[in-house]
């Protein structure tokens, strides 16, 4: 008798199907309104900066990416690069997509034209990513379109959509785990990795000093508890109510740490609203008030009810899905390859980022050497160029830019690795040496606001956090030491200008 009433106890305890009783409608509403700030963030944040990244006059002009891509694929570009700027790839566009991102969050978050919204605002967004290149070649970038084009269907109410939230949150998680047990690097291996994260992250804020230094054996117990809440924990997303909900809040709270000790935009708010579908109905309708409720809801589906059209079409694209997710984990762990025609389909698939893999820091660096670029007019005297966030002057205070995403400045962290960056920054170079006004308006100032440069010289420095007796001492937050020259532009030279000749006699 005892096993026969415990049996079904046990299957509600490891199944991971979701009750069609069930409800997600506040959810689902909650997680749309807030899926519009995190558009938002993201669009005001590039739109300021794309000119400057990818304009005519940017460190890669999309222009020439366009003209490339043309001559080599013809009629399949619109295929292989998906976005609106082979209409148009001016400034004004580049910018005009920008703030219509920004008009068609505000929008989304009013609950006016929703679904319409949604798919502008993944269609846009997925234009800016091709556009941005490198530039936008993030982790949250793709986390933002793949969660984006998920929002398209939440409105229709399927449970089909909601698990697969659950699906890229899991895999977004475990592959950043998964990935640093591949890597074998060793300061993972160690427990050490929070001994340098802090100190070496692209952009460290000031609370990342005061975390640096905090006791050994507790960064070691945070590196321990980041690898289980990474690979262990997201395994409790497709249990029940109360395995899930305990996924959901250690999920938040790393994530909440890292937000207090690091810039990294929106990623950790974007990877905190994707745990509102390990939650329910139930669960949040007690902190959310009736006509709040209300509001949110009013717009979202309770289910697929009678459209069965509706819900095989969302069925059959869930599973295309999770097929093309799963192919591509596969590939990362086994560095393998996968059998035809799926390879097809995934390659096919790609340039559209429905599906991507994910690996947070699978490496950490132990040092960091940071770039300084100077200028010259004769060779002699040479002037600094300050970025607006990325460590320079070792006086200056490490900024909090969160949601906010300087790309330049997350870009120069990953210079001194050399190719594939090393092309970037001979462009900016370049830039420089021209005093292009959209580049110079990414700096934090123009050493040279009258006449550019003719010299440039680079140089790499090891920067280390001052130790808390030497910024009591000096007020410095950080140490530097040269460590030579950055040979890929040891002296770069700009071109003396050409006498103008005398007009030819007619």
């Amino acid at each position: 008798m005892q096993s026969q009433s415990s049996a079904p106890l046990l299957a509600r305890l490891f199944s991971g199907a979701i009750p069609q009783s069930t409800d997600y409608r506040l959810i689902s509403g909650l997680f749309l309104r807030l899926l519009a700030l995190i558009y938002l963030i993201a669009f005001a944040s590039i739109g300021v900066q794309i000119v400057g990244l990818a304009g005519a006059q940017g460190i890669l002009p999309l222009v020439d990416k366009l003209h490339y891509v043309e001559a080599g694929l013809g009629s399949e570009r619109f295929w292989a690069l998906p976005t609106l700027f082979w209409i148009d790839s001016s400034d004004t566009v580049l910018r005009a997509v920008a703030v219509a991102g920004c008009l068609f969050s505000v929008l989304l978050f009013l609950n006016i034209l929703q679904r319409l919204a949604l798919i502008l605002l993944f269609v846009l967004y997925l234009s800016l990513f091709h556009a941005g290149q490198i530039f936008m070649n993030f982790q949250w970038d793709l986390l933002l379109l793949e969660a984006g084009f998920l929002a398209i269907f939440l409105p229709s109410g399927s449970r089909t959509v909601i698990w697969l939230f659950r699906w890229l949150l899991f895999r977004f998680r475990f592959l950043s785990g998964l990935s640093k047990l591949i890597s074998q690097d060793p300061s993972w291996a160690s427990l050490t990795a929070l001994n340098y994260y802090f100190e070496v992250q692209p952009l460290p804020q000031s609370v990342s000093w005061y975390a640096h230094h905090l006791p050994e054996w507790l960064l070691k117990f945070g590196t321990g508890s980041a690898l289980v809440i990474e690979l262990i924990i997201p395994f409790l997303m497709f249990l029940p109510r109360g395995p899930r909900f305990f996924a959901a809040w250690a999920t938040i709270l790393m994530q909440v740490l890292i937000l207090l000790t690091s810039n990294h935009n929106f990623a950790n708010l974007l990877t905190i609203i994707l745990c509102l579908f390990l939650f329910d109905d139930r669960a949040v309708s007690r902190i959310v008030p009736p006509a709040a409720a209300h509001w949110l809801t009013r717009r979202q589906a309770a289910a697929l009810t009678g459209r069965p059209v509706q819900a095989v079409m969302i069925g059959i694209l869930g599973a295309l899905l999770v097929v093309v997710s799963s192919a591509q984990a596969w590939v990362m762990v086994t560095r393998g390859g996968i059998p035809e025609p799926l390879d097809t389909v995934v390659e096919r698939l790609r340039p559209f980022r429905l599906t991507s893999n994910y690996h947070v820091f699978p490496t950490m660096k132990t040092e960091r050497i940071e770039i300084i670029v100077e200028g010259s007019r004769d060779g002699e005297t040479w002037r600094s160029y300050e970025f607006k966030y990325k460590p320079g002057d070792p006086g200056r205070r490490p900024e909090v830019v969160v949601p906010h995403q300087p790309r330049l400045d997350w870009l120069m962290w990953f210079v001194p690795m050399g190719p594939p960056f090393l092309p970037l920054f001979e462009s900016l170079a370049q830039r420089l040496l021209e005093n292009s006004p959209p580049v110079m308006a990414l700096l934090d100032s123009n050493p040279f606001p009258d006449e550019p440069p003719r010299y440039l010289r680079t140089s790499q420095y090891r920067y280390r956090f001052t130790s808390p007796e030497a910024r009591r001492a000096t007020g410095q937050w950080w140490e530097r030491e040269y460590v030579g020259p950055f040979f890929p532009l040891a002296g770069l030279e700009r071109p003396p200008a050409v006498p103008a000749q005398p007009a030819a006699e007619p």
